[in-house]
């Protein structure tokens, strides 16, 4: 084969199927640069021996989750920690004022279509909002758009999603009955890992689409959805299986949040189907609760 062809055959096994920009350049510097743009701050800092802190997500200010053990003990809520304002535009704050007063999920949606302060909108093809209905008992959040659900502007269409549909199926719910979204609503270039800058433009969109959808059950799949939505640091193997309260603005009662495994590492690692329908069926016993 061809030299360049096999090079760039190598970065599409890889994952690296975009460019966005004509010279490679370092986004983990402390202060980066990118051709032909202004400098990019740090987003993240990783402590030594540690992991990265989780941006805040439901709560505004002072953290508004507390998970059920926790609150038994009345030891104290995850901490907050401050997130950056998106790029120009208006600040998170005035963002925050404005979503409140929307009253439906089209009108989010819309607004959400004419936002420009996260930077992977400009390198998506599509907005991947949400599918479901407006009032459902449960409503599921992932982590970001793979390829295919950018391409149809719909989450979990690829083969994860085809998997999400028969665990759905085994508790007896049709994907016609289950709000699906992610905590983003693009596409990260070459599915890269979100940044933390990235998650906190999306989040007060996130915040009002899980107030008005107001479910019953939230279910979480991924480390990175459950991260992000509880303001942990653990794995996901940590995090499944047990019960949150999540205290949500704009809606007037807790949200039962429970995390497990995502789809497309249950399609890699089949070993841990097992636990996952451990998790599926507490999600199934809760709602028969309410």
């Amino acid at each position: 084969m061809n030299p360049t062809l096999a090079a760039l055959q190598w970065y599409l096994d890889a994952g690296v199927d975009e460019v966005i920009a004509e010279i490679p350049w370092n986004r983990r510097l402390p202060s980066a640069e990118a051709p032909g743009t202004g400098p990019v701050s740090s987003t993240e800092t990783v402590p030594k021996g540690g992991t990265a802190p989780n941006p805040p997500l439901l709560a505004r200010q002072p953290s508004a989750m507390t998970q059920d053990s926790e609150a038994a003990s009345g030891s104290a809520t995850a901490p907050t920690m401050p997130g950056p304002a998106p790029r120009g535009g208006t600040g998170l704050a005035e963002l925050e004022d404005e979503l409140a007063g929307i009253d439906n999920l089209e009108s989010l949606r819309e607004r959400l279509e004419s936002y420009e302060d996260c930077a992977l909108k400009a390198t998506a093809m599509n907005t991947v909002f949400g599918t479901g209905p407006a009032d459902a008992d449960l409503m599921v959040i992932g982590e970001a758009p793979g390829e295919e659900e950018d391409r149809k502007g719909e989450p979990f269409v690829g083969p994860s999603g085809r998997l999400l549909d028969r665990m759905l199926s085994a508790i007896g719910l049709d994907r016609g009955q289950v709000y699906i979204t992610n905590t983003l609503y693009w596409r990260p270039p070459g599915n890269r890992t979100p940044t933390a800058q990235e998650i906190q433009a999306c989040a007060p969109f996130l915040r009002r689409q899980l107030a008005l959808v107001a479910p019953k059950v939230l279910m979480m799949v991924g480390g990175a959805a459950a991260k992000t939505l509880l303001q942990r640091s653990e794995g996901i193997m940590r995090l499944r299986g047990r019960w949150h309260t999540l205290e949500v603005p704009g809606l007037d009662r807790p949200v039962h949040a429970i995390a497990t495994y995502h789809p497309a590492y249950l399609l890699r690692s089949p070993g841990q189907k097992r636990e996952a329908w451990q998790d599926l069926q507490a999600v199934r016993d809760r709602l028969r609760e309410q």
